[in-house]
């Protein structure tokens, strides 16, 4: 029996991973498969599925895994453009990774690989040899490792989280460009103001809701409230307008999203506070790690979702909750004025991408040191870095080189899959 072909792989790949939204909702994953169309980063970003199917198969390396650095809470989507600002819970503007909509427990080198094989993909973009690329991947292994065990050592050498008061070159601009935006820019841009009163405007995937799902809505809402820190003391509670939206990004497509606007914390209108209710699915990485105690430690995937962000980021949004709708599991959380992207388009240069991938680096390892054995967590009950550092100090060189093949292999397998994924799609082979 002749082996599985690659396309044929591809195909049950995806169809094993959104066959089932794509059942419910054809249209938006034509929209969704025509984005991962445009471009090998974007199938990549859009094939997580694809991605961890490979790590369980043929390119798994186990050599730095361990029964502990198997067992970290990780991204799970760690790609270059999984990056951005947030303001965090204590009010400071902080750049650091995004959209944990994938994270779970599993081996900390499967993020490493994933953000390495996003870079070569980013280098290759931008016409940079092979040498740059390594370069940038050295370059990245070598700024997380010099974080991870200088907070393993007790901090003191640590860079910690990137702020306007230690960021410089590319991201400290992307920072004060956050710090320009407004509330008041936010809600002009979603919302409009009749008779005295803010509401939401309709628009291109803007729905209104009727009266019996506005009330579930609302009482799925006053569940979130109580998975809030302090059951969510101080905060707006008023709910002034809800409207259901349907996810047109390439993570999102065809899932249900409420967006709900609140009375701020005054009655002042430019105080009003916009948070979203987005269904969650179950995480591409979870596939293909069988650990019980993982799997039993979650309500549903909306707990999960909020869980691992809180676990995965350090002081995270106060809006961040989870809750049911209809007995499924959703994500609760702001959206948030000050969230801001890394534009790579504007970084181009070997000498600003070196810059700024070493700063990546350190976000990472300041992210998997954060969920251990000293949070308020206790799926891992040990020190990560302590672990992760102790194996890789068996092999650095090994280590970095790993992550260095597994850019250009991968990379290229990803360039050759996005053209399989093409062909497929414009002949009908995906659905």
């Amino acid at each position: 029996m002749s082996e599985q072909s690659r396309p044929d792989f591809i195909i049950d790949v995806l169809t094993r991973e959104f066959g089932e939204l794509i059942a419910v909702d054809p249209a938006a994953f034509r929209r969704k498969f025509r984005k991962m169309a445009a471009s090998p980063f974007a199938f990549y970003r859009g094939s997580a599925s694809l991605f961890y199917a490979d790590q369980a198969g043929a390119y798994q390396d186990d050599r730095f895994l361990t029964e502990h650095t198997s067992r970290v809470w990780i991204h799970g989507d760690l790609h270059a453009e999984n990056f951005g600002t947030y303001m965090n819970s204590s009010g400071q503007l902080v750049f650091n990774v995004n959209d944990f909509d994938e994270a779970y427990v599993g081996p900390f080198i499967w993020d490493l690989k994933r953000f390495s094989a996003s870079l070569a993909l980013i280098g290759y973009s931008k016409a940079l040899s092979d040498d740059v690329i390594t370069s940038l991947v050295r370059t990245f292994a070598g700024a997380y490792l010099t974080e991870l065990r200088a907070i393993a050592h007790g901090g003191d050498d640590a860079i910690g989280s990137i702020t306007l008061d230690n960021a410089d070159g590319v991201l400290r601009r992307v920072l004060q460009e956050a710090r320009l935006n407004t509330r008041v820019d936010l809600l002009a841009g979603q919302t409009t103001i009749d008779e005295y009163e803010r509401r939401f405007s309709l628009g291109d995937g803007v729905y209104d809701v009727d009266e019996q799902t506005a009330a579930t809505v609302t009482a799925a809402f006053q569940d979130y409230l109580k998975t809030l820190p302090s059951h969510g003391d101080g905060i707006s509670t008023g709910i002034k307008d809800i409207k259901l939206r349907k996810g047109v990004g390439i993570g999102s497509a065809g899932l249900p999203s409420y967006n709900m606007l609140l009375e701020g914390h005054t009655q002042a209108l430019e105080n009003d506070v916009i948070i979203y209710m987005k269904q969650a699915q179950v995480p591409a990485v979870a596939r293909w790690i069988d650990d019980e105690r993982v799997r039993a430690y979650f309500k549903h995937q909306g707990h999960r979702t909020a869980e691992s962000q809180r676990a995965l980021q350090a002081h995270a949004d106060p809006w961040l909750g989870y809750t049911e709708l209809s007995g499924v599991g959703q994500l609760v959380a702001e959206v948030s004025p000050y969230a801001s992207d890394l534009d790579w388009s504007d970084v181009n240069e070997p000498e600003e991408l070196t810059g700024v991938v070493a700063d990546l680096g350190r976000a990472v390892a300041r992210m998997h040191s954060v969920a251990d054995d000293e949070s308020s967590h206790d799926l891992v009950d040990f020190s990560t870095e302590e672990a992760i550092v102790a194996e890789v100090d068996k092999d650095e060189a090994g280590f970095v080189d790993v992550l260095v093949d597994f850019a250009h292999r991968y990379g290229d397998q990803a360039r050759e899959d996005h053209q399989d994924f093409v062909d497929l799609f414009r002949n009908g082979r995906l659905f």
